[in-house]
């Protein structure tokens, strides 16, 4: 029987974790987070000295792996994030700040503000989705109930304007990218997709009349009208299969995580959890990435995203 890979020493000893920290942040040796010097820095280890540690000689500041990161200031032991970022990023469907509380032993509230910090690591970098030829699939779902807003107008509750609006962007065999946006039509989508998905690429939707002018900025727009009962169908122009199945099953992981196991997120919050499912679809089995694999990956995201919190005084938000 193979061993549990929370049995690792970084989960369970404060130094091993610090070590571990530091490969990941830091692959080529400490950098000064100060005056990013990477020659002069020495490790205090003195008995009066903190764990992970470390003096620049070039600004003569002391500073340690947190510094910079979502750790920082952070009082909870780096070997309990350690054990939450890995629980995160191998829950398909997320995992609940109640559950982390209960399995971590810290306090509720503790355990809330962690998950919010790891989800803000969770950012990707950017890199624009498709290109050289490559397809996206584009589309939108809604979820929960905007406060104070009027169940929408159609059949039954079928409008969608009382609803918060989710556009996902899903390369096939690659990335998702997902947006929380105030309304589903022309004016908000197309700067999204004009930023966000590289001109050279075969635009999938479904037959939206929003889709269909930004569509043209593509090399290649193919929808499949879903209310003939049009699901896939080969493509009329190149050799591939017309569909929005991909992006589909996103929402699938993504509905079923919004809703049984975080039940409420509000609106304030909605953008980062939606963020959260596009980090793990992005980086899952079946592109090679398995959980230990991706909990570096988001280890390795730490770096500048540091998430602060005000006081009641101060609104009580988090900024």
């Amino acid at each position: 029987m193979s061993e549990s890979i929370l049995s690792a020493p970084h989960f369970h000893n404060e130094e091993a974790a610090y070590e571990f920290v530091e490969s990941q942040v830091w692959p080529k040796g400490p950098v000064c987070p100060h005056c990013g010097g990477v020659e002069r820095n020495g490790k205090l280890e003195g008995k009066s000295h903190r764990i992970g540690v470390y003096k620049c000689y070039d600004c003569r500041k002391p500073f340690s792996v947190k510094v910079g990161t979502i750790f920082e200031s952070s009082h909870i032991p780096l070997r309990f994030w350690l054990q939450a970022i890995f629980l995160i990023a191998s829950s398909k469907k997320g995992i609940s700040s109640n559950q982390l509380h209960r399995t971590l032993g810290v306090t509720l509230k503790s355990a809330w503000f962690m998950s919010h910090r790891i989800r803000e690591a969770m950012k990707d970098d950017g890199a624009i989705l498709g290109g050289g030829g490559g397809i996206v699939e584009a589309d939108e779902t809604y979820y929960g109930r905007i406060k104070g807003r009027k169940f929408g107008k159609g059949k039954g509750f079928g409008g969608g304007d009382h609803k918060h609006k989710i556009l996902s962007l899903v390369e096939r065999d690659g990335s998702a990218r997902s947006f929380h946006i105030a309304n589903v039509d022309h004016r908000n989508l197309k700067p999204i997709l004009l930023s966000q998905v590289a001109q050279n690429t075969h635009l999938m939707t479904d037959g939206a009349h929003h889709y269909q002018a930004v569509g043209r900025e593509f090399s290649e727009h193919e929808s499949v009208n879903h209310t003939q009962g049009e699901y896939a169908r080969p493509s009329r122009r190149t050799g591939f299969v017309a569909h929005t199945n991909t992006v589909e099953s996103f929402f699938g992981l993504l509905k079923r995580g919004l809703v049984g196991t975080y039940h409420h997120v509000s609106e304030k919050h909605l953008q980062r959890y939606v963020t959260e499912f596009d980090f793990r679809f992005s980086n899952r089995v079946a592109l090679g990435v398995n959980d230990t694999e991706r909990a570096s990956n988001l280890l390795r995201g730490v770096i500048g995203k540091r998430l602060t919190y005000r006081t009641t005084a101060q609104r009580g938000t988090v900024a």
